[in-house]
């Protein structure tokens, strides 16, 4: 006899499905990070990845130990709101780190400052 024998069978399957898709999402995630060509386009699938795989595993582990009544939901609100908040902060300082080497070596494949700043400035049209 396990523990889970006295969950519903239906909170069984909704969780396991949920954390089988996350793990999915992830590995797609993982997959792109070593398929995409650039370092610009390689940072956006691990980041999407992480995102949408870990809301999707703490969602079912939430509804798993709802149910189970053995610990409040709090771990993964927790998790939820630290990956959440971290994970484009991360994406963002790598980005610019490496967008500032880019500019320093003179590489063609960014644009400069002075062309990015007139590509964001309103009334350019």
């Amino acid at each position: 006899m396990t523990v889970a024998d006295g969950l519903p069978g239906w909170v069984v399957l909704l969780a396991s499905v949920l954390v089988f898709v996350g793990a999915a999402v992830t590995l797609i995630g993982s997959v792109g990070l070593l398929r995409l060509g650039t370092f610009y386009a390689r940072v956006h699938a691990p980041t999407l990845g992480t995102t949408f795989g870990m809301a999707s595993i703490l969602i079912g582990s939430a509804l798993y130990f709802s149910v189970l009544e053995t610990r409040p939901v709090i771990h993964e609100v927790l998790i939820a709101a630290f990956v959440t908040l971290t994970t484009p902060v991360t994406l963002m300082l790598l980005v610019r780190a490496a967008l500032h080497r880019d500019r320093t070596e003179g590489s063609r494949d960014v644009p400069a400052v002075e062309e990015a700043e007139n590509l964001v400035r309103p009334g350019n049209g």
